[in-house]
């Protein structure tokens, strides 16, 4: 862009050429210059004011002939010596001028692309000579009242002052971003007469992300007459490069239309800014405004503020980490409190992590806490939400660690299970466990310099309307609705360091759980098999990959009227937890069957039993009632898989018969099959682990189990060892049972067919 009268409007600003605008501001002259022969390559128009020369003769002519050969000696020398150009601007020389030799600051660098040396002149005004004692002395006092500072806002207010005496600005302000680059005017120093801008919020558009980019790279800004015509660089495009230059580490490189009107829309006649940075990032601005006329800084004053400005945001992001890093401390002092109760195998995982002294409310400041663990749900502050459907959410999100601000725009359909809240911060953890703080909607106002909306209000009233910065900077008030309190870093940190720990803590419990569990579940399986004069047992239960304990479980008694049962049950789950359940539930069916109960009457009480005891758990199980003597069974299942009938013949086929739901869920009506079983039959009992996993189908490993006792010699009997081990998948979430119970072919005394 060549001109200030260009038109422009916001929508194209943000895509604007601001790197290579073809132009300068006019208190300075720009060259750029081949190496090493410092042939002038590229001239602003205005060079004929600082030197007399036309600039047709400057271009192509070398650097002596437009300076005078003292300056280019002194360039030259300078150029040869020094590698890092910019961090030793400016170099003081003497131009023949017109009307004289005229001093000018030489501030050098070189363009980032065409290899160009790019040299810019301006007057040689304010204290000399220039060396860093002499810009130290000018920001020492400011200095030694930053590190007396206190609190962080203390910091913007001594800031704000010291830049203003600094540079004789009317208006001074320390200016900071959020997360989405909105900026906020945290503290200004003023002439008496000028309204206040503390507090006001401006819109992330009013600095396009390749103006902050700029920001980033030169920190220090300077327009000392906004009302300037720029001055065109001649030509506009390298002859060599086919590109026009790039100014991006000009001081003197032309201001977008846009933000001259912008400034000239606030009364604005000079500005400058200095860059706040924070790992290299901006995240704040030392804006500077003057009202009076135009204002000039010299290089020195403006290299004391870029010194100055270094200085604060060393500084202010020292106290901000201060501040973070006491915040995240309390967080882990509160997460080692409530791993310690964690780690205690008397509490429940859900429990000690929602419990209230301490709990992890007390880790993150938030409304409510919903903590799924170990099979349990905890909450903890208000949290009456669906936690079915927040769980489900936080398995589906592709990172560990999720933060919403803002649940109805990102995430309606989740927010309308969620009443009141308005953002969460969300943990996942293994097998399905998840950690979620919930935070209600925040109202706040915020006081905008100007309507931010006003160029949609302008596109609305037709095309005669030209989109322009926004006219009025008066005081504007949104609410601001539907969002939470923004979650701070260092506490999503606090949570990611959480997380980790809480991964030991759980692998810990696991294996002190799968151990608890093993033993249990071992004292509970039977140690020996009653022996039944004419008949074989036989069982073998594998616990999952990994050692992890279910809830199967196989049994074998003897009845008191001379029968005798053999059973095989599974409860849903894992861990401590299904190895207790499988206890109660076994011995609870033990009992009934010793009451000498038929087989039905044995399911419809374990059901009813488990449905108003242990609610929250549930279970399959098949049931095997035999008469030793006569070989009559009876069979009833409650949502287990069907048991294997295998004849005298050596056929093996799934037993037809009608399967109940499980127990605990309500076995109201079990359907009992009676059958015989003559010498050389029998019956195969099974959990679902031996026939359905990841690698394998269930009706796929039914016919291999089938396949296994389906013999075409009856007399060869079969190893069940052989037929666990072809069975097993070694990636199975899930334990094994196989119970084959068989009558001999050759009778006791006695015995009846």
């Amino acid at each position: 862009m060549t001109d200030g009268t260009a038109t422009a409007d916001l929508d194209t600003c943000a895509d604007e050429p601001i790197r290579v605008p073809g132009s300068v501001q006019p208190h300075g002259v720009l060259l750029a210059l081949s190496e090493p022969d410092l042939v002038v390559r590229h001239v602003s128009a205005n060079l004929t004011d600082l030197t007399g020369i036309a600039v047709p003769d400057a271009l192509g002519a070398p650097l002596a002939d437009v300076v005078g050969a003292a300056a280019a000696d002194v360039l030259r020398a300078h150029v040869r010596t020094f590698g890092d150009l910019r961090a030793r601007n400016p170099v003081v020389v003497e131009v023949a001028g017109p009307r004289g030799p005229v001093v000018v600051d030489a501030i050098l660098h070189r363009a980032p692309a065409g290899g160009l040396l790019v040299v810019e002149l301006e007057a040689a005004n304010g204290p000399r000579p220039f060396s860093f004692p002499n810009t130290y002395q000018a920001v020492r006092g400011a200095l030694e009242r930053l590190n007396r500072a206190g609190p962080l806002e203390q910091l913007y207010d001594v800031a704000a002052d010291e830049v203003r005496a600094l540079t004789g600005f009317d208006r001074v302000m320390v200016y900071r971003f959020d997360a989405e680059y909105n900026g906020e005017v945290v503290a200004e120093a003023r002439r008496a007469d000028l309204n206040p801008f503390l507090g006001l919020h401006y819109p992330a558009s009013d600095i396009p992300a390749q103006a902050r980019a700029l920001y980033e790279t030169n920190w220090v800004r300077l327009i000392p007459d906004v009302g300037y015509s720029p001055a065109a660089l001649v030509p506009v495009v390298d002859g060599a490069s086919g590109e026009p230059l790039d100014l991006t580490h000009s001081v003197l490189r032309s201001v977008s239309p846009v933000h001259l009107e912008y400034l000239g829309n606030m009364g604005v006649r000079a500005s400058m800014s200095i860059s706040l940075l924070r790992d290299g990032r901006l995240w704040g601005l030392i804006a500077c405004h003057h009202y009076a006329g135009p204002h000039t800084v010299p290089y020195g004053v403006r290299a004391a503020a870029e010194f100055l400005g270094s200085a604060l945001s060393l500084r202010l992001v020292a106290r901000a980490q201060d501040r973070e890093l006491e915040r995240e401390l309390a967080a882990q002092a509160q997460i080692a409190r409530v791993l310690r109760v964690a780690r205690d195998h008397d509490h429940g995982l859900a429990e000690a992590l929602a419990g209230d002294g301490p709990g992890l409310l007390s880790v993150v400041p938030a409304h409510g806490l919903v903590v799924v663990a170990d099979g349990r749900t905890a909450t903890a502050g208000e949290a009456a939400v669906d936690v079915d459907a927040l769980r489900s959410w936080v398995l589906d999100q592709p990172e560990p660690v999720t933060v919403r601000t803002a649940l109805g725009v990102s995430d309606p359909a989740l927010a309308a299970s969620l009443p009141g809240v308005a953002g969460l911060l969300a943990v996942r953890l293994p097998d399905d466990q998840v950690v979620v703080w919930l935070r209600d909607e925040h109202v706040r106002d915020i006081y905008w310099g100007g309507d931010p909306q006003n160029k949609a209000i302008a596109g609305r009233e037709g095309d005669h309307v030209r989109l322009s910065p926004r006219k009025s900077f008066d005081r504007w008030r949104e609410e601001v609705r539907g969002r939470c309190e923004p979650w701070a870093p260092e506490h999503v940190r606090a949570v990611e360091d959480l997380r980790s720990r809480l991964l030991e803590v759980i692998i810990v419990r696991n294996r002190w759980q799968m151990t608890a569990a093993h033993t249990v579940q071992l004292s509970l399986l039977p140690r020996h098999l009653p022996t039944v004069p004419g008949w074989a047992l036989q069982a073998r239960y594998v616990p999952a990959a990994g050692g992890r304990v279910g809830g199967d479980w196989y049994d074998a008694l003897e009845l008191p009227d001379g029968r005798f049962a053999v059973v095989v049950g599974d409860v849903a789950g894992h861990g401590l937890g299904a190895a207790a359940a499988m206890g109660q539930l076994r011995n609870a069916l033990r009992a009934y069957l010793m009451r000498c109960q038929d087989v039905r009457e044995a399911l419809v009480d374990i059901d009813e039993l488990a449905r108003r005891t242990m609610p929250e758990d549930m279970a399959t199980v098949v049931v095997v009632v035999v008469d030793p003597l006569t070989g009559r069974a009876s069979v009833g299942a409650a949502g287990h898989p069907r048991p294997l009938r295998l004849t005298a013949d050596g056929q093996a086929a799934l037993l037809p018969m009608r399967v109940d739901r499980p127990v605990g869920v309500g076995s109201g009506d079990p359907q009992v099959v009676d059958l015989h079983l003559a010498p050389g039959a029998g019956m195969v009992l099974y959990s679902d682990g031996l026939v359905d996993s990841r690698s394998t189908a269930l009706a796929d490993g039914i016919d291999r189990l089938i396949q296994h006792f389906d013999r075409p010699d009856p007399t060869v009997p079969v190893d069940i060892d052989e037929v666990v081990a072809d069975c097993s998948d070694p990636d199975s979430k899930d334990d094994m049972t196989l119970l084959l119970l068989c009558r001999d072919v050759d009778l006791p005394a006695g015995a009846r067919p």
